[in-house]
Parts: structure tokens; C-alpha cells; sequence
């Protein structure tokens, strides 16, 4: 069976209803993914879980792995339902702090003076990896090889032409067009825009100047999109533009990215066994946050990003709370075998089991 066929599938942003739990199955008959042997093992599914609805929010990033592993738990939980509307990491951070969903997507970490505003304190729970892809739709060019200046550069709007002397440089061989570069961002308050601009101050930080946040002050004449998929979207049907979108929905929309020079001077195109590589070097936080941006490694894919599951510390309903909970484990064992189908990269044993410890810490009832 087509792999990369069913990944573009899932991450159609379609409802999760019972087609989608048949294209799941449809991937267990395959075989699951390649298996960390030091990955701890599910027990979610031999123990049901009672009636529940855990609703969520958040970034779009993550959004295909989440769809996919919804529509399998429920195939072994049936009497859960799980829901996630993406929005953008900052929807899913104002969700869970006004208490209007049981759990939220980020990318990024909740800034002090945002964490006060959440009725009930909350934990982060690492879920998948993932490379942040600059991708082109640029006629006659299929492939481009860029550095951390020359991203900073038409990001920030100092590189407004495809023949700029910082673009050339790496691309030797390859005729590049004296035209505009149409820039393509996020509209939305985003992790993938937080984790993109930390990136560029880390890795060119005397030529990016606009910062680093969920939303920045970007330059005028750049156009935007509403979540990963709105400026994949753009780029598609843009000729000389470029962005900044997740990997898996890069590929669902077929764009072509560069190659990225990371810190060991290596210039690596996005893939996972890049993401892999960043990941395995990073050092974990005691809160569970860790970060693979610009990572050392011959093989590391530099723009790299994490993301979470927020989860309160604390539910009153006992069947909810036991619900969230279950729910997370089996993100962080069975479902760690579904994120190279949605276009993701597993997490290496060491963050799964200190995530599944930490669940210890939410209190039920």
C-alpha cells in the first residue's frame, strides 16, 4: 500500500467520522512505522476508558498526526471522542486558559505573563517532531540550497529578488530570475512562526532584526495565510513565491523546499531522519520542553521544531480526567507508530517515558 498517498489522506483537514477511522485501519494492515526498541508499550487499549468527550484546539503543525491518532484510539476506545480544530498555537493557549477545551496544541511555550491567566495550571507533553520546510514555487528551478542569512535576509525583506547575490552564492549552476520574491507567512498567531523566527535569531542573528513571537511586524508587501495549510495554499498558486510551512503539508501540496545550511556547515534538505537527527541532540527541560533548532550534527535538519500537548494539571470529572489521560499515554506509545505516516517524527524513548511519568502529576476527580 502507498504510504505517502495515505498520509496526504489523513491530512486532508477533512471531519475525523468513520471513514477516517477505516483509512487508519487501513494503515495498521500496512505495518507500523519502524518502532524505537527503547519506546515504552501501550497499555491504553486493554483498559477501557467510560464515556467521555475531550475537545481541542491549537496549532496546525501537528494537526495531521493528531487526526490520525484521534481516528485510531477511537477505534480502540470507541466510547471516547476526541475532537481537535487547529487555529494556530495562540487559539489553542487562549482556549485552555479560558477552560472552553480539554486540551491544546502548541509549538511554542506559554510566555509568564500568559501562563497566569490559565484558570487551571498545565503541563507539556512533547508529542512528535517535525521539520519547518522553506518551500518554493519558483518555474524551472527544482532545487535551491539556502544559509541562515539568506533566509533572514528574504524573510525580513533585505533579499527582494530570486538573483540576489546571497541566494546565488549557494546555487551554483542554477538560473535564477532577476523577478520579485513573494514572500508567504502566517496570518495567525502561530508556533510555527515562533519556531521559525527562533531559528533565524539562533541562527542569523545579526541579519534578523524583526524578533521572535507567535506574530511579528513583518515587512510590507508579504502575503499571508491562515495555518500551515493556507500559506501552502499561496505558495501552490504563486509563481516566485516562498514560505515557511510544516512538512506535512508541504508534501500533501507537492512544493519543493531547500535545503538548508545547518550549523555544521552541512546543507540538509527537510526530511525526517533529519528531524530525527536534531532531536536526538537536544537536551530536555525539566518542564518536558526541549529545543532542536539550528542542532549541531552533519545529518540534523536546522529548522526543526517540537511540539505539545498542554494538559490542566487538574480535571473535576473523573471520567474526563481519566479520558485525557489515557488519551495522552496512547499518543505517546501506539501513536508514536503513526507519526511517519502523517508526516512526523517520532520521539526518541528518553522524552516518551519521562512524558508518560509526568502523567502521574494530573489529578483526577
Amino acid at each position: 500500500m502507498n504510504e505517502s498517498r495515505i498520509a496526504r489522506r489523513v491530512s486532508s483537514r477533512v471531519a475525523l467520522t468513520a471513514s477516517a477511522a477505516a483509512l487508519v485501519l487501513a494503515i495498521s494492515a500496512c505495518g507500523g512505522s519502524s518502532s524505537d526498541k527503547g519506546s515504552p508499550t501501550s497499555t491504553t487499549a486493554g483498559t477501557k476508558l467510560s464515556a467521555a468527550t475531550l475537545n481541542g484546539s491549537g496549532a496546525t503543525f501537528p494537526q495531521a498526526f493528531y487526526e490520525t491518532t484521534i481516528a485510531k484510539f477511537q477505534t480502540v476506545q470507541p466510547d471516547v471522542t476526541v475532537t481537535y480544530a487547529g487555529g494556530g498555537s495562540g487559539k489553542g493557549q487562549t482556549d485552555l486558559a479560558a477552560g472552553l477545551v480539554d486540551w491544546a496544541g502548541s509549538d511554542s511555550t506559554v510566555k509568564p505573563e500568559d501562563a497566569a491567566k490559565f484558570k487551571t495550571p498545565f503541563l507539556y507533553f512533547p508529542t512528535v517532531a517535525a521539520p519547518i520546510t522553506v518551500s518554493f514555487n519558483l518555474s524551472g528551478v527544482k532545487s535551491l540550497r539556502l544559509t541562515p542569512d539568506a533566509v533572514a535576509g528574504i524573510f525580513g525583506g533585505a533579499v527582494s529578488k530570486w538573483n540576489d547575490p546571497l541566494i546565488t552564492a549557494t546555487n551554483k549552476g542554477v538560473t535564477l530570475p532577476a523577478t520579485d520574491i513573494v514572500v508567504v507567512h502566517r496570518a495567525d498567531g502561530s508556533g510555527t512562526t515562533a519556531n521559525f523566527t527562533k531559528y533565524l535569531t539562533k541562527a542569523a542573528p545579526t541579519s534578523w532584526t524583526l524578533g521572535t513571537d507567535k506574530v511579528v511586524n513583518w515587512p510590507a508587501g508579504q502575503q499571508a495565510g491562515n495555518g500551515n495549510a493556507g500559506v501552502a495554499q499561496i505558495i501552490e498558486s504563486t509563481q516566485g513565491s516562498i514560505g515557511y510551512v510544516d512538512f506535512s503539508d508541504a508534501d500533501f501540496a507537492g512544493l519543493k523546499s531547500a535545503a538548508i545550511k545547518n550549523k555544521d556547515g552541512k546543507f540538509v534538505a527537510a526530511s525526517l531522519s533529519g528531524a530525527s537527527a536534531a532531536v536526538a541532540g537536544a537536551t530536555l527541560n525539566a518542564d518536558l520542553t526541549y529545543d532542536p533548532l539550528d542542532a549541531q550534527g552533519a545529518t540534523s535538519y536546522a529548522i526543526t521544531a517540537p511540539t505539545y500537548m498542554l494538559i490542566s494539571t487538574t480535571y473535576g470529572d473523573t471520567a474526563k480526567g481519566n479520558a485525557v489521560k489515557g488519551f495522552v499515554k496512547y499518543v505517546l506509545t501506539d501513536g508514536q507508530d503513526l507519526a511517519g505516516y502523517s508526516g512526523f517524527a517520532r520521539l526518541p524513548a528518553k522524552i516518551l517515558s519521562a512524558a508518560i511519568a509526568q502523567l502521574k502529576m494530573v489529578k483526577v476527580g
